[in-house]
Formats: C-alpha cells, sequence, structure tokens
C-alpha cells in the first residue's frame, strides 16, 4: 500500500503544534477514523473518555466483542454439549475461523499458524521442537534486556536438557552509551557463535524501546550457521507489517492482548514454517488436539499428526477467549489489514515526533528508533531533567487521563495504536505532558 506524508500538514513552530485545530484536520482527513466507534473507551474520572494510549500492553475491547461472547454463552445454554458440532460455530472446529486472518496478521500460511495456548506455554512447545543441543551445539542466542518470560523460558529449556545457562545461554546487548540492539552486533554475535548456535531467538519489537529488529536478516544469518531462528511477537503482532513465511523464520509466538485486542490473558498464536510441520522427526509434546481430525474421536492411542502447525496442539480450543479474539480481528479486517493500518500509524508517529520536538524538546528524549522502518507504534520517552522524577511525572499523565505505563528503570511508554487512537489523543496528550515536565 503506497504510504501517505503528512509532512506538509505537520506543525513548524511550538504554536502551530499546540494548534488543535491540526489534529482535528488530520482526523478528518483520516481514512480510518471512523474505525474508533469500533471500540469502547475507557473514561476518566472526570467523565471524559481517556486519552489510552497504553494498547503496548492491553489493547481495547470492540463493540462488538461482548455480543461475539454473548452469542457463545447462549450457544451454550441451548446446545450444550452439542455445540461441539452444532453450525457454523461449531466448537470442535472453533480456531479455524480465526486462522486465516491470523495468518494475514503475521504473514504467514495458513497451514503455518494457529492460535492456541499463552505465549510462553507456545515458547516451550516450540523450543521443544527447535532446541535439539548437541555437546558441540548447545547455545541459544537472545537479547541482554529480553521480557523476563522469554529469558525463564529459554534458561529453563536449557537446563531440562542438561547443560548449564552460564555456557549455553548467550545474549547481544547494546553498545555503551545506547538502548538499541546494533544491526551489525547481532550479525556478528550469530557469526561469532555459529558452530555452537542451537537457537536464535529474539524478538519482533522490543517491548522497551519499541525498537524494530531486522527480522528478515536475523533470519538469513542463523539459518546460515546453522541455528534455528524464531521470535517473540508479543509487540510486533498487530503492530507492524510482518512476512514470517517469506522470511523463512523457523517458529514464532506471541500474544493477542496487545495491539490484537483479544482481552486480557487472550489465547496466543503460533507459527512453523511450512518446511517443518510435516517433519515428523521433530520432536514434540503430543496431545489429543494434534492428532488426526477424522478420527480423533476413535480414541486411539496411536498419533497421527495433523499435517499443519495444528499438530502442536494439545488441547480443544477456549471458545470464550476465541470468541473475543475473532470480534478485533473482524475488526482489523474491516479497517483493511495491516497494511492501511501500518500507513496511518507511520502518519501519527511522524506527528508525535514532531510534536514532542517543538513543544516538549528536550525535556523529554524518546529513545526509540527514529526511522519509521526501525520502529513500532510505540514511543519509550526518558524524563532528562534529574529533578524531575520519571515515575512520579507517569503518575500525573494518568492523574490526568492518559493511559500510558511505566517501565523500570526510566521509562514511560506510549502507543498511538491506529485503530482507535486519533490525532486529537495525540495532542492532547503531548499538552499534558509539557506541563508536566
Amino acid at each position: 500500500m503506497e504510504r501517505t506524508t503528512i509532512e506538509g500538514e505537520l506543525p513548524t513552530d511550538r504554536d502551530q503544534a499546540l494548534d488543535r485545530d491540526l489534529a482535528l484536520a488530520l482526523d478528518r482527513d483520516d481514512p480510518l477514523a471512523p474505525m474508533r466507534q469500533a471500540f469502547l473507551i475507557p473514561r476518566h474520572h472526570d467523565g471524559s473518555e481517556q486519552v489510552y494510549l497504553v494498547g503496548n500492553s492491553l489493547g481495547l475491547a470492540t463493540v462488538s466483542t461482548k455480543s461475539y461472547v454473548d452469542t457463545e454463552l447462549d450457544r451454550w445454554a441451548t446446545l450444550g454439549v452439542a455445540g461441539h458440532f452444532t453450525g457454523e460455530l461449531a466448537w470442535a472446529p472453533y480456531h479455524e475461523l480465526l486462522t486465516d486472518q491470523m495468518a494475514a496478521v503475521v504473514g504467514g500460511r495458513p497451514e503455518e499458524v494457529v492460535v492456541m495456548n499463552g505465549l510462553t506455554v507456545n515458547l516451550h512447545l516450540l523450543l521443544i521442537s527447535f532446541y535439539r543441543p548437541t555437546p558441540e551445539r548447545h547455545k541459544i542466542l537472545i537479547e541482554d534486556h529480553a521480557f523476563p518470560s522469554d529469558h525463564f523460558a529459554v534458561e529453563s529449556q536449557i537446563r531440562q536438557r542438561g547443560f548449564d545457562p552460564d555456557d549455553s545461554l548467550i545474549t547481544v546487548r547494546p553498545r555503551p552509551g545506547s538502548e538499541l540492539l546494533d544491526h551489525d552486533d547481532i550479525m556478528a554475535a550469530i557469526e561469532h557463535h555459529g558452530p555452537e548456535l542451537a537457537v536464535v531467538m529474539l524478538p519482533g519489537v522490543q517491548y522497551y524501546t519499541g525498537q524494530v529488529l531486522p527480522m528478515a536478516d536475523i533470519v538469513a544469518a542463523g539459518n546460515a550457521v546453522g541455528a534455528a531462528v524464531g521470535f517473540d511477537l508479543a509487540h510486533a503482532a498487530g503492530n507492524i507489517e510482518l512476512e514470517l513465511h517469506d522470511w523463512g523464520a523457523d517458529f514464532a509466538t506471541w500474544c493477542c492482548y496487545k495491539y490484537l485486542n483479544g482481552g486480557p490473558g487472550a489465547v496466543a498464536g503460533c507459527y512453523v514454517h511450512e518446511r517443518h510441520v510435516a517433519d515428523h522427526s521433530l520432536p514434540k509434546l503430543l496431545g489429543w488436539w494434534g492428532t488426526s481430525k477424522a478420527d480423533r474421536f476413535d480414541m486411539a492411542t496411536t498419533f497421527d499428526p495433523i499435517p499443519t502447525v495444528e499438530s502442536w496442539q494439545l488441547s480443544n480450543p477456549p471458545i470464550l477467549m476465541m470468541a473475543a479474539l475473532r470480534a478485533s480481528l473482524d475488526t482489523i479486517d474491516a479497517a483493511g489489514g495491516m497494511s492501511a493500518l501500518r500507513a496511518k500509524s507511520e502518519r501519527q508517529i511522524r506527528y508525535l515526533d514532531r510534536l514532542l520536538e517543538l513543544v516538549v524538546g528536550d525535556r523529554v528524549e524518546a529513545i526509540n528508533p527514529r526511522p519509521l522502518d526501525r520502529r513500532g507504534c510505540q514511543f519509550a520517552l526518558e524524563v532528562t531533567d534529574p529533578a524531575r522524577d520519571g515515575k512520579q511525572v507517569h503518575g500525573a499523565l494518568e492523574a490526568a487521563g492518559v493511559a500510558c505505563d511505566w517501565r523500570q528503570p526510566r521509562v514511560i511508554r506510549v502507543a498511538p495504536v491506529p485503530l482507535y487512537n486519533s490525532f486529537a489523543d495525540i495532542h492532547r496528550f503531548v499538552e499534558i505532558l509539557d506541563g508536566l515536565v
């Protein structure tokens, strides 16, 4: 999709930046502005809508979420166990209703994508398949500032295989004075450890800084040295455009409660490249829901794997969670999919960049990358004045009606989400921030 530019519409001085009329004009010209009406915006204590900029932590409920979930509650009430096999919403194959839409979100093929479990559960299941250490090749490469659950999962997998994380867990970290991972450093680490490297497991978007990692290059480099390459896409799925199949990533998993608006603790997504899905030599944990659909209810105890990523499934789908996620995926489709959403996101990123520059200046530093292809919609902001406590600024923002979050040691995260955030939201946030720093 061709990217639209707002360069000529961006303010050039502080007075223009503080003029709310420009934000309102950008909203009037935004083809996706009506999508905001598809979401339920929480209210501030004064009755006004919150400036909800925390979709990087929990996305909003769609207006249709309740009806989708209520439909399944009604089917349960009226059909009982027959609901598993009755009608277009039959529960036994219910996860299949989400497959094509989810595959489009992450750039996978339908046979490579399934919705199941939670992110960390999926990560463990995938590492069982793709972490196959030998005395010569036993190392896993992650980032030094990995999300804790990723670090814990990798460390425990190494211990379960009889290796020592002190030897087998290696990290790549930012250079001194930087919060961002350097492309060349990632490539060098993969090459340096290549003969001993079993798995490269990195985020698609770094949770603290919002940095988009060079996933295509990471896959190529990791596979070239004989390592499997996988991604935690918790902060990438629904945020940026992904091409997992074309990049050749071996595996990936992601949660669905952030940019995919599936609700708190929502069921997660899982991807395995098609070259692996029918490879019966891959070790995996087996469950009833991974065996052949045609004779699953024969109750045989010989595992006949489904010839898709569905063979990694363990249990039947959690219908109420999937119903909520299906409501959101339908909304993403109505918006035109990830290409349309990313186009708007880039416009909002540039607008917020400009307002921060003109209104707030050097009182706040954005530590996220500047090039659009290296960042998602999340901003990572540090208050630079040593006399101002960043956590207190965060609390004051929340008290003023801005929903955002704080991540230790010093970052306020804000994320304009193109599905439901307006340019007026961004303007109001900067206006409030200006009065606090």
